[in-house]
């Protein structure tokens, strides 16, 4: 996926999550508000084996990339001054990773809880075992055990232009495109939206879809009526005629200004999620996969404190960072040798004047780096490490501190 397109939701009833959501996470009567923070995540980052540590120092080449990291241009293998060249203009703090690298989903997670992030909206592919949406299934399974071990939210983002893809590569006849996105969707509902991480409003496990490549109008309409489970559905930039509402996305060419125009448009929506990025600067162009789109620039980390206050500015109960993860695009938050963890500092004060109580403290964000390093290096120990993450889980950080190496 090119993910430059569109994603909003600023929610104005109560959103419920099942069992162990936040207290603060519900509307407020005063003028605090306290959303849930939900980080977009990107499952699609691959390497074999997943750490240099299963590599010996002669045989570099033996590491296998995944697409996202190479887009068939970048060499990750060739390291010039200590860095790999990837497809991105950024690099992250952790080394290009494995997204299905269990330490490295719960140093990300443990990262987020720290700052203030409640969970994740996960870019989902389907369960067909086609072009790569089989691996990036297992790696959002991996991601999900993850979720669960925190205590920590999950919403699906659905990749429903995969439904055209698997038509146009002759494995779905074109009749059964609704058949088998209710087929999808009835999986989610039975394997993770009736589990009490999965956020629900009024009781209604929500959903997002991807873009407008993919079903139609009538077609979402159809696999809503068909589907097993009675869910809040949320389309890009603006509801669907079968939508309960909308979330937003960045849109490269129009910058601020689109969250400006959707913060006044979704007044009138029932349920709306504003979108908050750093950054859009993407790497298509340099990498021959498209003439790339406009740049919307960092200024410093100004876009994403403009963004946050327009998006709190419209009191939501959900908010949406885009992203966690997009290296590609440049829109990441995850610390990087160029930010560092500067975006995960400033959502941990904002939170903390949110009156997020359970949210760390800055000397806290170095406990997952500090987690990783000694899984990579087998310091910490399996035991160690479930003790760890209990303690994370439990927003016991300096108990979880005690047990680093």
């Amino acid at each position: 996926m090119n993910a430059v397109l569109t994603k909003f939701v600023a929610l104005v009833f109560v959103l419920t999550v099942t069992v162990a959501c936040p207290a603060d996470s519900h509307a407020q009567s005063s003028d605090v508000v306290r959303p849930l923070v939900l980080a977009h995540y990107m499952p699609w980052y691959q390497r074999q084996p997943a750490d240099d540590v299963a590599v010996p120092q002669n045989a570099q080449a033996k590491i296998q990339w995944g697409w996202h990291w190479t887009m068939n241009h970048f060499d990750p293998n060739q390291q010039v001054n200590g860095r790999r060249p990837i497809a991105s203009h950024y690099y992250p703090s952790i080394e290009p990773y494995d997204s299905a690298d269990p330490d490295v989903l719960a140093s990300q997670l443990m990262l987020m809880k720290v700052a203030g992030i409640d969970g994740v909206i996960v870019d989902w592919y389907g369960l067909s075992d086609y072009r790569d949406y089989g691996q990036l299934h297992r790696s959002t399974m991996a991601l999900v055990e993850q979720v669960k071990r925190l205590d920590m939210r999950l919403v699906i983002c659905y990749e429903d232009q995969t439904v055209k893809a698997l038509v146009d590569g002759k494995r779905l006849p074109a009749d059964q495109m609704v058949q088998h996105a209710v087929k999808e969707i009835d999986w989610l509902a039975k394997h993770w939206m009736s589990q009490p991480y999965y956020v629900k409003h009024q009781g209604k496990p929500v959903l997002l879809s991807f873009g407008y490549a993919g079903l139609s109008n009538q077609q979402w309409q159809q696999c809503l009526d068909q589907v097993s489970t009675k869910l809040v559905y949320l389309s890009e930039h603006h509801p669907r005629p079968c939508a309960s509402g909308a979330y937003d996305w960045p849109i490269p060419d129009q910058g601020v200004s689109a969250a400006e125009r959707f913060s006044k448009q979704s007044r009138e929506w029932s349920l709306a999620m504003p979108v908050v990025f750093p950054r859009f600067v993407d790497i298509y162009a340099q990498a021959k996969v498209s003439p790339g789109y406009a740049e919307i620039p960092d200024q410093q980390g100004q876009t994403f404190r403009q963004l946050w206050k327009i998006a709190m500015e419209s009191k939501p109960l959900m908010v949406q960072i885009a992203t966690w993860n997009d290296w590609g695009e440049g829109t990441q938050i995850e610390p990087s040798r160029e930010f560092e963890m500067r975006d995960l500092k400033w959502i941990q004060q904002a939170r903390h004047q949110q009156g997020q109580s359970s949210v760390g403290q800055v000397s806290d964000l170095s406990l997952p780096i500090r987690y990783l390093a000694g899984r990579r290096s087998g310091a910490i120990s399996d035991a160690v490490a479930n003790l760890i993450v209990d303690h994370v889980a439990k927003g016991d950080f300096k108990q979880a501190a005690r047990h680093l190496p």
